[in-house]
């Protein structure tokens, strides 16, 4: 046997010598984290001094301010009814744009390609964003939230409908469509319920994801327990900031607990 074999075609596949592409693109990446390293002022002293800032935050913030527990607890609430509300109708008004956008059941192929345009869109926008456009639409309050809830909720669940369509076994539907049943009826009759666990968990991973979104959405004046935690940190009220923090840590990790406990059933 030949030992005379250039080293790079001796080595495994795994051990080869990248290619210029890989060198350029691994030194662009270390170039930009540099830069960005230098551009954003991130140094050790700056680190120091915000752990110091941090033990006067907890400081100050401790022990928390509970005397107005039941304010607190009806504008986590109102968050939960914003994060309900939004996510459900954005739930709803998901699955038509799954259909629109999934390759066997849209109806033409420009309907499906304009349809993952506008489900594309809503999900680029962050949530944040679209709170701010509708808190200058329709005011504050959390009708803001809701909308932003809902257009954030279809970019994210519509996507993910779509894919689990197109992963349906084809074999129910052409026998559904062999016996002369429309579309409509292939698709209630044998896709949907293929796909109806896969949507559920989609549905709940919506569902926190929306209350999480709902906290935050208050901070620009969407509603909600974020505009309580808005006005303490302004105010310097880190007492009354902790328990908004701990109503939103006990809340958020609830829920999650209870849905996990549904998604174990369901799938």
């Amino acid at each position: 046997m030949s030992t005379n074999r250039p080293l790079a075609t001796a080595l495994p596949p795994r051990f080869r010598r990248p290619s210029l592409f890989t060198c350029a693109i691994v030194l662009t990446f270390l170039v930009l984290f540099v830069q960005g390293a230098m551009a954003t002022n991130v140094t050790f002293e700056r680190l120091l001094r915000g752990i110091v800032n941090l033990g006067h935050f907890l400081g100050r913030a401790f022990p928390p301010d509970l005397s107005n527990l039941d304010v607190l607890a009806w504008s986590m609430f109102e968050t939960l009814n914003i994060a309900i509300v939004g996510v459900t109708i954005g739930i709803i008004l998901s699955l038509p744009f799954a259909l629109l956008s999934a390759r066997n059941t849209a109806p033409a192929p420009w309907v499906r390609t304009l349809t993952r345009f506008i489900v594309s869109t809503m999900r680029t926008i962050p949530d944040l964003i679209w709170a701010l456009i509708f808190v200058v639409a329709v005011g504050l309050g959390p009708m803001a939230g809701v909308l932003a809830i809902i257009m954030d909720t279809i970019g994210f669940a519509a996507r993910f409908f779509s894919e689990r369509i197109e992963e349906v076994h084809p074999g129910p539907s052409e026998a559904l469509s062999a016996t002369g049943a429309g579309k409509l009826s292939v698709i209630g009759g044998a896709i949907l319920p293929e796909t109806l666990a896969s949507m559920t968990a989609t549905s709940l991973y919506s569902v926190e994801k929306a209350l999480r979104s709902a906290v935050t959405l208050g901070l620009v004046g969407a509603g909600g327990i974020g505009v309580e935690l808005a006005a303490a940190m302004r105010l310097f009220n880190f007492d009354r900031a902790l328990t908004i923090i701990l109503l939103i840590l006990v809340v958020v990790i609830g829920f999650e607990q209870l849905s996990s406990q549904i998604r174990k059933r369901v799938i």
